[in-house]
């Protein structure tokens, strides 16, 4: 659903007395649309944009003064014993730690980057605005009042504080047994109706015009276990050795409560019986205070916040492949130092403090952070043997043209075009990762003759895509050389985060003759 209705606001309400025509209602809309010019839009849009850096963070417009819960706890660190530290403390060398990737986080200016880098590659980037109240929101959860219900859309639209309405879709909401009075799931007109107060969570930040996306099936991350309320969902992750999964098996039998769901995840391998009864009451009792609190306020309230950035990330992905976490502002260090410390002792020792006054450079200059994010922004990027990628990103989708360029090859021109094709599909895995590509993706490779050369440049996009964490799906090549495939958007991507479209052209990249366009205009 592309068009989704504002949330009434004093500037969508005015009248500058304009004699132009207003423009026609779209699908969702919950009142007319707003007369309003191209270059007014523009306007605030921009004005719009400066807003959201100076806000306050996942607040939004609520009708509540209390207190949303918070995901990170004082909680002190468990008792844990040598052997069991040893073991998880991570290979050494001389000392120092040893690890796959190095994670940088700088802040500066209200803003937090977060850099991920696998030996001196940067392979993912994160930009956080701390005072965002309207982009960083995934995972927060809201208590919303139903603004209107779309039958011929399956969708609702809700009020959650934010300046755009969120879209709640039929495949979304939690059914009652009791609802419709039918085996078959009932339509959606008859669970919601306008004004009704629910509670649903964030399951995709809003992008441009589009407004978030919510869902009513919550769920609160832990590091280890993940608490499905309201649900019978039982899970372990696939990625856990058997004789593994046994074990937190288990020990889920004797912790798991009856009316809610868990799914353990990864990073429990090897944990404590006690660290993870600790990780599921602590997650029980975050959702019991939720539930208290939507009680006892009124709609549209924040009732849980995600916590920022670095801290989300360390709790998802930093284990004891990672030889070091660097950080440039000292608050921000202190505060994730004792995170891990609470979290994983063990690991405690690679966070590091990087203080800006005694370093020659700047933390992402030397590291040569800032230089491959130029290069990643850049819609052009060279292959080692002299081929290039040209990335265009539309309304639609994500267009990749491959092309030889300098590559001339050695022997003939199928297998210079397949070798240029293999050095291409790594080359486009690493890009979509880095600017956080999401949506549907078009890859216009170089034509091959050969049918098992073609399976084999879809084969090595695939295993190149595996390390991806974010979900994606890939399609065989077809005749005429293209690949189709998805990969799942949360946010927007590294270009939508460090840039705002040009006001001259409007994001087009040409700008027009005027006269040639409306012909000479007499004086």
């Amino acid at each position: 659903m592309s068009d989704q209705p504002d949330k009434p606001t004093k500037a969508g309400s005015t009248n500058n007395g304009s004699s132009d025509p207003q423009q026609k209602p779209k699908i969702g809309d919950s009142r007319p649309a707003p007369s309003i010019t191209r270059a007014k839009e523009q306007e605030e849009n921009a004005e719009h944009k400066r807003k959201r850096r100076k806000g306050n963070r996942g607040r939004g417009r609520t009708g509540s003064q209390n207190s949303p819960v918070e995901a990170l706890t004082d909680e002190g660190p468990l008792e844990l014993d040598e052997a069991t530290l040893r073991r998880r403390k991570g290979r050494e060398r001389r000392g120092k730690p040893i690890g796959r990737y190095l994670m940088c986080v700088s802040v500066s200016n209200g803003s937090t980057q977060v850099a991920v880098l696998e030996g001196r590659s940067l392979i993912e980037h994160y930009l956080s605005r701390p005072a965002d109240d309207i982009s960083e929101i995934h995972g927060n959860i809201y208590l919303g009042k139903v603004q209107n219900v779309l039958p011929g859309m399956e969708a609702a639209f809700v009020d959650i504080g934010t300046p755009k309405n969120a879209v709640l879709y039929r495949g979304d909401i939690q059914f009652d047994s009791e609802d419709g009075g039918k085996k078959t799931q009932p339509r959606i007109e008859q669970v919601l109706k306008g004004g009704q107060n629910i509670v649903c969570q964030v399951s995709k930040n809003p992008i441009a015009h589009k407004g978030a996306r919510l869902t009513q099936e919550v769920s609160l991350p832990g590091r280890f276990v993940v608490l499905i309320p309201n649900s019978d969902t039982y899970g372990i992750s696939k990625r856990l050795p058997e004789a593994e999964r046994k074990r937190l098996r288990k020990i889920l039998d004797r912790v798991k409560p009856a009316e809610h769901g868990i799914i353990v995840r990864t990073a429990a391998q090897d944990i404590t019986d006690e660290e993870i009864e600790r990780d599921v009451s602590r997650l029980i009792t975050q959702w019991e205070e939720i539930s208290s609190l939507a009680k006892k306020s009124s709609s549209p309230s924040l009732l849980y916040r995600e916590p920022e950035l670095a801290f989300r990330f360390i709790r998802e992905e930093f284990n004891k492949d990672f030889r070091g976490v660097l950080i440039d502002d000292q608050e921000m260090y202190e505060k994730v130092r004792g995170y891990v410390e609470s979290l994983n002792p063990a690991l405690a020792d690679r966070i590091q403090f990087y203080d800006p006054s005694e370093e020659k450079l700047p933390l992402f200059e030397r590291h040569h952070v800032y230089e491959q994010l130029r290069k990643a922004l850049d819609r052009k990027v060279w292959l080692p043997s002299g081929g290039s990628l040209i990335i265009e990103h539309t309304e639609a989708l994500t267009v990749i043209d491959v092309n030889t360029g300098k590559n001339v090859g050695n022997t003939n021109l199928e297998e210079t075009v397949f070798q240029n094709n293999l050095e291409a599909a790594e080359e486009v895995a690493h890009q979509l990762r880095l600017r956080d590509v999401g949506g549907i993706i078009v890859i216009d490779f170089v034509d091959m003759e050969r049918r098992e050369n073609r399976d084999a440049v879809a084969n090595a996009l695939r295993e190149s895509l595996s390390r991806d964490k974010t979900r994606n799906q890939v399609f065989d090549i077809s005749e005429l050389g293209l690949v189709e495939m998805t990969r799942k958007r949360i946010g927007e991507g590294l270009l939508e985060s460090f840039s705002e479209a040009c006001a001259d052209c409007e994001g087009t990249g040409h700008t027009l003759d005027g006269e040639l366009v409306t012909g000479p205009q007499n004086s």
